[in-house]
């Protein structure tokens, strides 16, 4: 079936799209998008494959859902366009870098910046109903993003994958740790933060591994 996708991950995808999983999962979501307030907004979908093209890709960070608030979602995990509020997580994560790098807290929390420098921002579910968290898990996104993170992980080497709390770290449990940097801790939000995300100085550690490894450094 035709994916509006960027086309590096679109000639890596194709076969899923005729998955009858995939067939099931966009008609789901297209009758979800008929009915109900769903976000993103559906052209934003597949923001975070658009900003970070598989052979730009060098550092993954994996979200769950995306926001459920208006406004807040567009595509990538952990973001919020500026002119909205920073969420309590996002708020978190610079306040880490703050720390880690002694950068100033930024004036929006818009990490199109940050994609567009090769850190795709994936959410394992990559659509959910309004002020419903969670409405949309196991109708066939996880499959979905579970092969896009197999696909980085088998084709390329010395990616960093960042994983925040149980849920990601699962996720990530097949990633080959010989062939990239794995870096785990307890998730940003407020309820776990300081169980060990604070202090996990995964920037400055993303970089490190990155200047290793002749790769171009993330300007967080």
């Amino acid at each position: 079936m035709e994916v509006k996708i960027e086309e590096s991950w679109k000639r890596r995808l194709s076969n899923e799209f005729e998955e009858p999983y995939f067939h099931e999962l966009t008609d789901f979501v297209r009758q979800e998008y008929t009915t109900k307030q769903i976000f993103p907004p559906g052209k934003l979908i597949f923001h975070a494959f658009e900003q970070s093209p598989f052979d730009k890709t060098k550092v993954v960070i994996l979200g769950q859902d995306p926001y459920h608030g208006p406004g807040q979602a567009h595509g990538l995990c952990f973001s919020v366009p500026a002119g909205i509020d920073l969420p309590p997580s996002l708020q978190n994560i610079f306040k880490e870098i703050g720390e880690d790098l002694g950068l100033p807290t930024p004036s929006n929390g818009n990490l199109d910046r940050w994609a567009a420098q090769g850190v795709l921002l994936l959410n394992a579910t990559l659509t959910v109903q309004a002020n419903r968290a969670g409405s949309h898990q196991n109708k066939g996104w996880e499959i979905f993003t579970d092969r896009v993170i197999r696909i980085l992980a088998e084709e390329k080497e010395h990616l960093v994958f960042i994983l925040w709390g149980s849920f990601a770290q699962k996720k990530g449990e097949f990633i080959d740790r010989s062939r990239h940097l794995v870096l785990s801790s307890p998730h940003p939000s407020p309820l776990s933060s300081y169980r060990g995300f604070f202090g996990n100085k995964h920037f400055s550690k993303t970089n490190q591994y990155l200047e290793r490894h002749g790769i171009e450094l993330i300007q967080w």
